[in-house]
């Protein structure tokens, strides 16, 4: 079976890659009834009907190897190991450079980034400048001020059976790793976690997604200027590229992306025990109490749907949820607040990104225009493919069975479920798997406490959306379809780093309670030792346990 990436090309029905194995930061693959294989390794997927692709392939096709191969990987992963294995990326030194390296290069080519970012997405200025180039650097002057403070060893207690000791908790690189980005947010998501590997010692390759080309070109050629070429490397590329590296023996393997691929990249990292951290995405529900500040609660719901990337991020609000009494309300307020940030004319802002393609953008129409969610629209709907743009789109209780309410919508769509008691929705959310992050709109501090007891969710924001991931003492990460393991902060230094457990100990102290032969008296000396009582260990330490 061959899977082919629709990032390869602009349009679904035509395949120009077709010898590829799989499509790396997508949310959607196509599968084809063929074999085919690179080096010994294949995947497949299952993927809902509703995708297809009207391409064919001949039994004559010919291999075309690519320029990046598995054995070119290969090189590349011992060179970085003998770097890594010379001890140079292991100094406090050298970590500070190259952080204060890609501090400089993102004062420096601010205008550049942005205007990758234009041409790969058509963000604006500002919303590029906040969720872009500003977490980066925010995450790398972090690690500038509290990298000496991260790398000391952790002084931790010991037991009376190690008497007298010492212990200490060292957190040493992994070794080589692998940083597999995406194209939302194709500039802060693959820059935040390679800034938590160099803090962390690590020798670094970066494959960032060939769908948003222009990033990830300026990427390739600002690591190369700015960063240290024997220990950071970016290997730019497609389908072939990623299978190439996912090929090689890794240290650490983290991926940001949609869970189809997340399982592959699972699977490849399990064949040599590659630890992995997947950050992936997920249905985030937002709950709306009818207690709430409703002006000020929509203000917040669309800047953490459409003015984030145009619905475009794994932590955007996918779905409302909300009484059957309040949701005229909530819509009349949505709507006024969308007209008054975007204007009357949807399709004429500029102050939206745009969808990043034509697969995403077809993809996103036949969420719409399924038989029982046509009719459900309440507000906005228009589209333009030639723009690639779809107004905020609000829907009202679409069937929780459609596409649009069992798939991650990653777009501007908006659908809201109305419920006859707010805490009726806890069950709905519960019923699908486990967000990335969950929202909640509320007044009652007990519906509070209940929502933060019994939704299961990567991360939560109370009375906000997104806010969450700005706060660099939380961890960002998911659960269960989410994804797993966690990053931002000094939590960034952690996912690369081992925490290697160290006892010290003189040789003095050394009691022959602990060696053979173990007569009953001896016996009784370990259990009064071990006891945790304070008289049978004073009894135990003069000896009063003898045979």
């Amino acid at each position: 079976m061959m899977i082919v990436s629709p990032g390869l090309f602009k349009h679904p029905s035509r395949c120009f890659r077709s010898y590829s194995i799989v499509g790396v930061g997508l949310l959607g693959t196509f599968t084809y009834c063929h074999k085919y294989k690179i080096n010994r390794v294949s995947f497949s997927s299952f993927i809902p009907s509703y995708y297809h692709c009207h391409a064919t392939l001949s039994t004559m096709m010919e291999e075309v190897k690519p320029e990046f191969d598995s054995d070119k990987a290969a090189v590349l992963v011992n060179e970085l190991r003998k770097t890594f294995n010379s001890g140079k990326t292991k100094s406090y030194e050298w970590r500070i450079s190259q952080l204060e390296s890609i501090s400089k290069m993102i004062d420096e080519k601010e205008k550049e980034i942005v205007e990758a970012l234009r041409k790969d997405l058509s963000k604006p200025e500002l919303e590029a400048f906040l969720s872009e180039i500003l977490m980066a650097r925010s995450s790398c002057k972090l690690a500038l001020k509290e990298l000496k403070q991260w790398m000391m060893p952790q002084k931790v207690e010991t037991s009376l059976a190690t008497y007298p000791s010492s212990a200490e908790i060292v957190a040493e690189p992994l070794g080589v790793v692998l940083v597999i980005s995406t194209w939302n947010f194709p500039f802060s998501l693959s820059l935040d976690p390679v800034i938590g590997a160099i803090a962390a010692g690590n020798a670094v390759v970066l494959k960032p997604s060939e769908i948003a080309s222009a990033t990830s070109s300026l990427l390739s050629r600002l690591v190369g200027e700015y960063m240290d070429k024997s220990a950071i490397i970016v290997v730019e590329g497609a389908v072939a590229e990623t299978s190439a590296l996912l090929e090689q023996k890794w240290d650490k393997i983290f991926f940001t992306g949609g869970a189809r691929v997340g399982r592959i990249v699972m699977a490849a990292a399990a064949k040599n025990l590659t630890p992995v951290t997947l950050e992936l995405g997920g249905k985030c529900p937002a709950v709306v109490d009818s207690n709430v500040n409703l002006q000020v609660t929509s203000r917040r719901i669309v800047a953490g749907k459409w003015v984030c990337n145009n619905g475009q991020a794994c932590i955007s609000v996918d779905y409302i949820i909300t009484t059957k009494e309040l949701a005229p309300k909530l819509i009349a307020t949505l709507v006024s607040v969308v007209e008054e940030i975007f204007g009357k004319d949807l399709m004429e802002s500029k102050e939206r990104s745009r969808i990043i393609n034509s697969f995403h953008f077809k993809r996103l129409v036949n969420l719409l225009e399924e038989d029982k969610v046509s009719n459900k629209i309440v507000f906005g709907g228009q589209r333009e493919e030639s723009q690639l743009q779809i107004a905020p789109t609000i829907l009202l209780d679409v069937p929780e069975d459609s596409m649009i309410m069992q798939e991650e919508i990653f777009g501007p769509l908006l659908p809201i479920i109305t419920v006859e008691r707010l805490e009726d929705s806890f069950a709905m959310i519960n019923r699908k798997p486990k967000p990335l992050a969950a929202y909640l709109f509320s007044d009652d501090e007990q519906i509070k406490r209940k929502f933060v007891q019994n939704i299961y969710a990567g991360g939560m924001a109370i009375n906000d959306t997104i806010l969450q991931v700005t706060v660099p003492t939380l961890p960002f990460g998911g659960v269960g379809e989410s994804g797993m393991g966690s990053y931002h902060g000094k939590f960034s230094f952690d996912a690369f780093s081992h925490k290697k457990a160290v006892l010290y100990r003189s040789f003095a102290g050394d009691s022959p309670t602990r060696y053979p032969p173990y007569t009953p008296g001896k016996k009784k000396q370990i259990k009064a030792l071990l006891s945790g009582k304070l008289l049978n260990i004073m009894l135990a330490l003069l000896g009063f346990y003898k045979d």
